[in-house]
């Protein structure tokens, strides 16, 4: 079942006081450095740490190719690129940065941990970090037309990020990116991040499998430039409402729970939302409590009225 953010957050939080990584926070500035957790990379959802994503068939594969587990997740990184990406990455490669303790990553298939996204929407990345650096995140997004089911090439990137965030902070645990999104993307996609430090001499590389809308399958609430999926709040009795009784009737049914709320309906390819919805407020007319409690007022005064005329008329 895919996964909320809020789950990965707190999957991640989970890991964050395991004995591994606290061993790893132990060995020093060697083994302490990052990778994104939402969209969650390939790296960190087939770590121990995934979750329910490490056990999925592309998971599975990926440590098998690997020989070992991805355990040190926040430690794909080169030295010394110093900006030459093109020419230091072999094509193929790009998501295990040439490393082989990371080779099982590079593997072509169509059915890796995935996150939803919006075209033109906004993006909103955490980047997990057990310590802070400084230096530049350059996000690309494949191209259109770009098939998973072959090896990633640095042909398949645009020659020029869509965004780059320059010396975030570090906030919690990790840094937080926000972009928008390029519009014309459908399909299956490969965020690819490249984290270059300036405070110390590493390049950090990371592939995060999107999913965006078919065309022509996109509703409103999804093509809507935004990754807020906003929960309705509970229906409340009108404020121009006329209190009294009513004929008994059809009812009319209301919206489904995917317009009404604006969610993106669960599609075949398993990816998982992109944000936790967020609760909405709307306001209103009285609640049902007061509206009972008006009722008998009303019914007390007529009652009242009733008894002061019959007493009249003796």
């Amino acid at each position: 079942m895919p996964r909320t953010t809020a789950q990965r957050t707190a999957a991640f939080a989970a890991a964050a006081v395991s004995p591994l990584l606290l061993g790893l926070w132990a060995a020093g500035p060697a083994q302490a450095h990052g990778a994104p957790t939402d969209p969650v990379s390939r790296v960190f959802a087939c770590s121990p740490e995934g979750g329910a994503d490490a056990g999925t068939a592309a998971c599975r594969a990926a440590v098998d190719a690997n020989g070992r587990s991805f355990a040190e997740w926040d430690n794909l990184r080169v030295a010394n690129v110093n900006g030459r990406d093109r020419q230091t990455i072999p094509d193929g490669k790009l998501c295990s940065g040439g490393l082989p303790a990371y080779r099982g990553l590079d593997l072509a298939r169509a059915d890796w941990p995935s996150t939803r996204l919006t075209p033109g929407g906004t993006l909103r990345m955490t980047y997990a970090s057990t310590i802070a650096h400084t230096g530049t995140f350059k996000l690309y997004l494949t191209k259109p037309g770009y098939d998973p089911s072959k090896p990633l090439t640095w042909s398949d990137l645009p020659v020029s990020p869509f965004a780059e965030i320059k010396d975030p902070a570090l906030t919690n645990g990790a840094y937080h990116l926000t972009a928008k999104l390029p519009a014309d993307r459908t399909g299956r996609q490969m965020l690819y991040t490249i984290w270059q430090n300036s405070s110390t001499p590493d390049t950090y590389y990371s592939c995060s499998d999107v999913v965006f809308p078919k065309a022509g399958a996109q509703s409103g609430a999804e093509s809507a430039p935004t990754t807020e999926k906003p929960v309705p709040a509970t229906p409340r009795a009108s404020a121009s409402a006329t209190p009294g009784p009513s004929s008994p009737g059809p009812s009319s049914p209301g919206p489904s729970a995917s317009t009404a709320s604006g969610a993106v309906p669960a599609q075949a390819d398993g990816a998982r939302p992109e944000s936790t919805p967020v609760a909405s407020t709307t306001g209103g007319g009285p609640s049902a409590p007061m509206l009972a409690g008006g009722a008998a007022a009303v019914l007390v005064l007529t009652g009242g009225a009733a008894l002061v005329a019959r007493l009249r008329r003796r």
